[in-house]
Protein backbone atom coordinates (compact mmCIF):
# COMPACT_ATOMS: atom_id res chain seq x y z
CA UNK A 1 0.00 0.00 0.00
CA UNK A 2 2.66 2.65 0.81
CA UNK A 3 6.31 3.02 -0.99
CA UNK A 4 9.31 1.08 0.55
CA UNK A 5 11.27 3.54 3.50
CA UNK A 6 13.36 5.43 1.73
CA UNK A 7 17.18 3.59 2.38
CA UNK A 8 18.52 6.66 4.69
CA UNK A 9 16.30 5.46 7.76
CA UNK A 10 19.29 4.42 9.94
CA UNK A 11 17.61 2.52 12.82
CA UNK A 12 14.48 1.35 11.89
CA UNK A 13 11.82 1.71 14.31
CA UNK A 14 9.23 -0.70 15.23
CA UNK A 15 7.11 -1.20 11.98
CA UNK A 16 4.00 -1.61 13.87
CA UNK A 17 4.15 1.79 14.95
CA UNK A 18 4.87 3.09 11.84
CA UNK A 19 2.26 1.80 9.86
CA UNK A 20 -0.52 4.26 9.14
CA UNK A 21 -3.89 4.41 10.67
CA UNK A 22 -6.87 5.89 9.88
CA UNK A 23 -8.77 7.39 13.11
CA UNK A 24 -11.09 9.39 13.55
CA UNK A 25 -10.54 13.38 13.69
CA UNK A 26 -10.61 15.35 17.00
CA UNK A 27 -13.22 17.24 15.37
CA UNK A 28 -15.11 20.33 16.65
CA UNK A 29 -12.87 22.80 14.33
CA UNK A 30 -14.97 23.25 11.00
CA UNK A 31 -12.29 25.30 9.70
CA UNK A 32 -9.37 22.68 10.17
CA UNK A 33 -11.38 19.59 9.50
CA UNK A 34 -12.12 21.05 6.16
CA UNK A 35 -8.57 22.29 5.76
CA UNK A 36 -7.00 18.62 6.56
CA UNK A 37 -9.95 16.84 4.62
CA UNK A 38 -8.27 18.91 1.56
CA UNK A 39 -5.05 18.14 1.67
CA UNK A 40 -3.99 17.26 -1.83
CA UNK A 41 -3.35 13.37 -2.62
CA UNK A 42 -4.41 12.65 1.24
CA UNK A 43 -5.05 9.10 1.66
CA UNK A 44 -7.93 9.40 4.30
CA UNK A 45 -10.08 12.67 3.46
CA UNK A 46 -12.15 13.33 6.86
CA UNK A 47 -9.97 11.18 9.04
CA UNK A 48 -6.62 11.70 11.26
CA UNK A 49 -4.00 9.14 10.41
CA UNK A 50 -1.96 7.62 14.08
CA UNK A 51 1.54 7.01 13.33
CA UNK A 52 4.16 6.30 15.98
CA UNK A 53 1.96 7.41 18.86
CA UNK A 54 0.42 10.51 16.80
CA UNK A 55 -2.52 11.72 15.27
CA UNK A 56 -1.47 13.90 12.80
CA UNK A 57 -3.74 15.64 10.44
CA UNK A 58 -3.87 14.36 7.20
CA UNK A 59 -0.90 11.77 4.78
CA UNK A 60 0.26 11.73 1.27
CA UNK A 61 1.13 8.37 0.79
CA UNK A 62 2.77 8.71 -2.84
CA UNK A 63 4.96 11.12 -1.04
CA UNK A 64 5.19 9.73 2.44
CA UNK A 65 4.38 13.09 3.86
CA UNK A 66 3.06 13.90 7.27
CA UNK A 67 0.70 17.49 8.11
CA UNK A 68 -0.17 18.95 10.46
CA UNK A 69 -2.41 21.62 10.08
CA UNK A 70 -2.89 25.09 11.92
CA UNK A 71 -5.82 27.25 11.46
CA UNK A 72 -5.98 29.96 13.94
CA UNK A 73 -6.68 33.24 12.47
CA UNK A 74 -3.21 34.21 13.04
CA UNK A 75 -2.90 37.78 11.26
CA UNK A 76 -5.99 39.29 13.66
CA UNK A 77 -3.77 38.22 16.89
CA UNK A 78 -2.14 41.05 18.94
CA UNK A 79 2.34 40.75 18.68
CA UNK A 80 1.51 39.10 22.57
CA UNK A 81 -0.94 36.38 21.50
CA UNK A 82 1.25 36.14 18.14
CA UNK A 83 4.12 35.90 20.62
CA UNK A 84 2.43 33.13 22.40
CA UNK A 85 0.97 31.29 19.84
CA UNK A 86 4.41 30.50 18.17
CA UNK A 87 6.24 29.81 21.47
CA UNK A 88 3.20 26.75 22.02
CA UNK A 89 3.46 25.77 18.38
CA UNK A 90 7.47 25.22 18.01
CA UNK A 91 7.98 22.56 20.21
CA UNK A 92 5.21 20.79 19.68
CA UNK A 93 5.60 20.76 16.06
CA UNK A 94 9.24 19.66 16.06
CA UNK A 95 8.52 16.70 18.14
CA UNK A 96 6.10 16.07 15.54
CA UNK A 97 8.58 16.15 12.52
CA UNK A 98 10.98 13.81 14.75
CA UNK A 99 7.87 11.49 14.79
CA UNK A 100 7.46 11.49 11.83
CA UNK A 101 10.97 11.59 10.53
CA UNK A 102 11.81 8.16 13.03
CA UNK A 103 9.39 6.34 10.70
CA UNK A 104 10.45 7.64 7.34
CA UNK A 105 7.72 10.13 6.16
CA UNK A 106 8.20 13.57 5.40
CA UNK A 107 6.58 16.31 7.87
CA UNK A 108 4.93 19.40 6.31
CA UNK A 109 3.21 21.69 8.68
CA UNK A 110 -0.20 23.93 6.99
CA UNK A 111 -0.82 27.57 7.87
CA UNK A 112 -3.27 29.99 6.55
CA UNK A 113 -1.50 33.14 5.90
CA UNK A 114 1.84 34.43 5.40
CA UNK A 115 2.60 36.22 8.62
CA UNK A 116 2.01 32.70 10.29
CA UNK A 117 4.29 31.17 7.81
CA UNK A 118 7.10 34.05 8.33
CA UNK A 119 6.31 34.21 12.48
CA UNK A 120 7.16 30.17 12.74
CA UNK A 121 10.09 30.37 10.14
CA UNK A 122 11.83 33.18 12.22
CA UNK A 123 11.13 31.60 15.55
CA UNK A 124 12.18 28.64 14.02
CA UNK A 125 14.39 28.50 11.08
CA UNK A 126 14.87 24.62 11.09
CA UNK A 127 10.95 24.38 10.19
CA UNK A 128 10.70 26.78 7.77
CA UNK A 129 11.22 24.41 4.51
CA UNK A 130 8.23 22.89 5.74
CA UNK A 131 6.20 24.94 6.23
CA UNK A 132 3.16 25.26 3.48
CA UNK A 133 0.64 28.16 2.81
CA UNK A 134 -2.73 26.22 2.15
CA UNK A 135 -3.99 27.22 -1.02
CA UNK A 136 -7.23 25.19 -0.49
CA UNK A 137 -8.17 26.84 2.91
Amino acid sequence: MFPPLPPDVSDPPDRDKCTPRPVPPSGGDELHDYCAKHVPGSAFPGADVFVNGKKFDALQPLIRTLWEIKTDNFDTYKPIVKKFAIDKEVPELRREHKLARACGFEFRIGVRSAAHKEALGFEAPDLKPLIVIMDWC
